[in-house]
């Protein structure tokens, strides 16, 4: 009996580790990105391979091609209007992760954000949205904003009908560009007034915070975000809060990224 008592007890105490140990991670693309851009990087296969199996597509208020098979830890990519201020992003974002939170009751949530992901996330953080996270992890995210946002816009603003032109020779990417003004605007260096701004000086939740930082060749940040500006530590609110880990590629997602992400997620 005490045998049978005994093997009892350490089958519950197995469960309660494995449940403790349970993850679930959430992908949000950046700018012009989707979900699919974790799937054509290899990230997720990466990802896959330790310990981080595909559970889903979040698109539109329901799961796509859900895991049939019951995994310990879980891994989300969701699809938000990346073309959409980022508050409209952000509200998206949230109610997605209600949605992920009621099928992962009391398991913890890992946000992982890249290039203007990264903003979204850390707006839905902000506004307490994301209540059982317990981890942010950006890559190449302007938290201060970039230069590039703004040099878009210029580039946009072609009086009609030579935008005609310009959109026809850009197979349809000048339109794209000038409908997604709102949110370029606020992925701009931040200035008073700036949602960057605000939200940089906004309280954060007291989580683990992770800046993936690709420097470039001379150091100075990739094609698109100054390396500066995708340090967390250099946001107001969380200066001294985050850890940063440098990577040697470009601004897109990669394998270089992914390994440093899959790094990350081990330490957690």
């Amino acid at each position: 009996m005490k045998k049978l008592i005994a093997g009892f007890l350490l089958s519950v105490l197995a469960l309660a580790g494995t449940g403790a140990r349970a993850d679930v991670l959430v992908l949000v693309h950046g700018y012009m990105g989707s979900a699919a851009s974790w799937e054509y990087s290899g990230i997720n296969a990466m990802l896959a391979a330790n310990g981080w199996p595909r559970s889903g597509v979040l698109a539109g208020g329901a799961l796509i091609a859900p895991s049939a098979v019951p995994t310990a830890n879980s891994s989300y990519a969701v699809e938000l209007p990346s073309l959409a201020p980022a508050l409209v992003q952000a509200d998206h974002l949230q109610a997605l992760l209600t949605q992920v939170a009621a099928r992962h009751p009391g398991e913890a949530m890992v946000l992982v954000g890249h290039s203007a992901g990264g903003v979204i996330a850390r707006l839905v953080l902000a506004r307490g949205g994301a209540p059982g996270a317990k981890a942010l992890i950006t890559i190449a995210t302007p938290h201060l904003g970039t230069e590039r946002a703004l040099q878009a816009i210029d580039a946009t603003d072609t009086p009609w009908p030579f935008c005609l032109v310009q959109n026809f020779f850009s197979d349809g990417a000048y339109s794209a560009v000038k409908r997604s003004r709102g949110v370029l605007l606020d992925l701009s260096p931040a200035y008073p007034g700036s949602l960057l701004h605000w939200l940089n000086a906004q309280p954060h939740p007291d989580i683990s915070y992770h800046s993936i930082v690709t420097p470039g060749p001379a150091g100075l940040g990739d094609e698109l975000v100054p390396a500066f500006s995708q340090d967390m530590n250099r946001v107001t609110a969380l200066a001294g809060r985050a850890e940063t880990h440098l990577v040697a590629s470009g601004h897109s997602l990669n394998p270089a990224t992914g390994a440093a992400l899959v790094a990350i997620l081990q330490q957690l």
